[in-house]
């Protein structure tokens, strides 16, 4: 399958820069992977797509202040996105800088005027850096983050980070602490909402799929089989895999919002030992979903627009059949819907028989 068949012309004024005033502000184009006829909604009638019984499965990262400025010894300027949390003393990061910094060199992290930390920088890990906190340091990783991290805004937000971002690029049930990109399509949600579908009948479970960097990589081979996907953490509890397997003996669906919470769950059913059905899963994953992929686990789901050839609007293809999805993009486009991370959102039945 050939990368160009994921392809498409974006304009720029298209990608959502800042997010609506309200959370539940955005659009929702409603996709049925069967037939592939759409509906253009908001996201606020949401429960008018679900019904009592079904489950939503929510992904509840938390995104962390991933992105530091600082030097190296030399003086040179370096950028530093965190890529992964190793340890309270240790992390993997990208580096950008004019020349990568060698092994057991010194880099500061911090302001220009001088207030910061130290790390080393240990070994090379393919594309990233193992850096370590230098032995004095007192404070963890993440109280660092905290003081001098800046929101990890994605590469197609061209502008710097502010205030609004603190909140917005956040889920508003986001818990675990370490990912270093926002599940978007759980940005849409307010409290309100989600006690809206749970006064209805429709139930919530929660899985931890870490978001890294990698997700923001983009596909550079011609033919999409020879792609290797970047690795991050899934936890899928057993609570979860209960609320699954109830809502599937009652007939309910069960719902992703988002791709995380989609790979989450077939990972969990692809990986484990008992072929093809859900059970708890706590490693890492580097599923790749595209075109051909037989969902096991996911019967609808919520989710951003996606940019051309990523692995994610393969993912969605694969879901929902590629030419209702272009289709649905075309759509999308020429009714100016606002695409990526800050931007609009669908609603997706899965094309395939029950």
């Amino acid at each position: 399958m050939k990368l160009s068949e994921f392809a498409f012309d974006l304009p720029d004024e298209l990608i959502a820069q800042y997010p609506l005033p309200n959370r539940t502000d955005s659009r929702l184009l409603y996709l049925q992977g069967k037939s592939g006829a759409l509906s253009d909604q908001l996201f606020k009638s949401l429960p008018e797509l679900l019904r009592a019984g079904d489950l939503l499965v929510f992904n509840n990262t938390r995104v962390i202040p991933a992105r530091l400025f600082g030097h190296k010894s030399t003086g040179g300027k370096i950028e530093v996105l965190v890529e992964r949390v190793l340890d309270e003393h240790s992390f993997l990061a990208q580096i950008r800088a004019s020349k990568a910094p060698k092994e057991n060199t010194n880099l500061f992290i911090g302001t220009d005027k001088g207030h910061g930390f130290t790390v080393i920088m240990r070994a090379r890990q393919g594309d990233l850096f193992h850096l370590e906190l230098k032995s004095e340091t007192e404070r963890n990783v993440f109280q660092l983050l905290e003081q001098f991290g800046h929101i990890p805004l994605p590469p197609y937000v061209v502008r710097a980070d502010d205030a609004t971002d603190l909140q917005r690029y956040q889920t508003v049930y986001a818990t675990e602490k370490g990912a270093v990109a926002a599940p978007t399509a759980g940005l849409h949600f307010d409290q309100a909402l989600l006690k809206k579908v749970t006064d209805m009948g429709v139930d919530s479970a929660w899985v931890t799929l870490h978001v890294g960097a990698g997700t923001f990589q983009p596909v550079r081979v011609d033919n999409i089989l020879e792609h290797q996907m970047h690795a991050e953490y899934v936890d899928v509890g057993a609570q979860t895999v209960a609320k699954i397997e109830h809502t599937q003996a009652q007939g309910g669906r069960v719902i992703a919002v988002g791709t995380t919470a989609m790979r989450s769950l077939e990972s969990a059913a692809t990986f484990g030992s008992r072929k093809d059905k859900i059970e708890e899963y706590h490693a890492d994953t580097d599923i790749f979903i595209y075109p051909g992929y037989q969902f096991k686990v996911v019967d609808a789901m919520v989710t951003n627009f996606h940019l051309p050839e990523s692995t994610l609007i393969m993912l969605i293809s694969a879901f929902a059949g590629l030419d209702n999805v272009k289709h649905a993009y075309q759509h999308a486009i020429k009714n100016k819907y606002r695409f990526f991370s800050y931007g609009d959102a669908m609603f997706i039945t899965a094309n395939k028989v029950k």
